[in-house]
């Protein structure tokens, strides 16, 4: 089992920044597969970031790339997500999950998921 709660989110003007953060506890993340997914209001979660922990290795969608930095700190077992260049179509609840084996952007396909941190970018 793998516990994972998300925090850095809150209103920024486009153009800005912000970082957020997962924290996971339970079982060791290096035997697993984090993502960070979205969802505005009426929409379909959607992948955006995705890191395999073992080797740090990175992909993102291609609406963030560019942007958007997934990073890792093993010894605090969390995840990060740096986001720049901010605009309102960024803005949702952002998501961070896990998964033993699954890498790809299936929201569905992950098994361990956060809470949620709620991202807004005013124009």
């Amino acid at each position: 089992q793998v516990q994972l709660v998300e925090s850095g989110g809150g209103l920024v003007q486009a153009g800005g920044s912000l970082r957020l953060s997962c924290a996971a506890s339970g079982r060791t993340l290096r035997m697993y597969v984090m993502g960070w997914f979205r969802q505005a209001p009426g929409k379909e979660r959607e992948f955006v970031a995705g890191m395999r922990w073992s080797d740090g290795s990175t992909y993102y969608t291609d609406s963030v790339k560019g942007r958007f930095t997934m990073s890792r700190d093993n010894a605090k077992n969390t995840a990060y997500l740096q986001m720049n260049s901010l605009n309102a179509e960024d803005t949702a609840v952002y998501y961070c999950a896990a998964d033993l084996n699954y890498i790809g952007s299936v929201w569905r396909e992950y098994d361990y998921w956060g809470q949620g941190t709620q991202v807004t970018v005013s124009s």
